[in-house]
C-alpha cells in the first residue's frame, strides 16, 4: 500500500490556512473568512483585556451593562434574549453585577426588571466612551474613506447570509 504525501503546509493567512498539494491554493472567500476570524479574535483579545484590566468587568459583564444601560427596565428574558444566552445564564451574571453594586433588580408582576444603580451609570458613563475609543483606535490603520467600504461590503455579506 503506498503511504499517502504528507501535507505541504503554507504561511499564508498566519499559518491557518493549510494546503493540500492535491487542492491547490485555497479559494479567495476561504481566506477572506480566515482573515475575518484572525482580525476580530486580535481586537476582542485586545477589548477583553483592557475591559479586566481597566475596569474590572469580562466581555459577558460590559454587554450587560451596556444593554442594560441603554434599555433600563428590560426584563431578564428580553436581556437574556437580545445577548442570545440562557435565562440561566443571565440570573448568574446579574447576580454577580449585584453583588458588585452595578445592577438592581426590581420585581415587576412576575418578572424582574433590571435597572443600572447609580454606580453603573457612573460605569456605564465612563466605559462606553472609553470602549468605543479603543475599538476605533483597533481600526485606525484605515482611512475613514476604507472604514465605509469595509462597513458596506460586511453589511452586503450581512445581508445576503440571512
Amino acid at each position: 500500500m503506498k503511504a499517502m504525501e504528507p501535507r505541504e503546509d503554507t504561511q499564508k493567512e498566519a499559518g491557518i490556512v493549510r494546503r493540500l498539494p492535491q487542492f491547490g491554493e485555497p479559494k479567495t472567500s476561504v481566506r477572506a473568512w480566515v482573515r475575518m476570524l484572525r482580525i476580530s479574535d486580535k481586537v476582542e483579545r485586545v477589548l477583553a483585556h483592557d475591559l479586566r484590566e481597566r475596569w474590572g468587568l469580562s466581555v459577558a459583564q460590559f454587554d450587560v451593562l451596556t444593554r442594560v444601560g441603554a434599555n433600563e427596565g428590560l426584563t431578564q428574558g428580553q436581556l437574556a434574549d437580545s445577548l442570545l444566552v440562557t435565562k440561566g445564564n443571565v440570573a448568574q451574571m446579574v447576580e454577580k453585577m449585584e453583588r458588585k453594586g452595578l445592577i438592581t433588580r426590581r420585581p415587576q408582576g412576575r418578572s424582574n426588571r433590571l435597572y443600572l444603580t447609580e454606580e453603573g451609570r457612573k460605569l456605564h458613563e465612563q466605559i462606553v466612551p472609553a470602549h468605543e475609543a479603543l475599538v476605533d483606535q483597533q481600526f485606525s490603520e484605515l482611512t475613514e474613506e476604507e472604514q465605509q467600504t469595509l462597513l458596506e461590503i460586511l453589511r452586503k455579506l450581512n445581508k445576503s447570509l440571512t
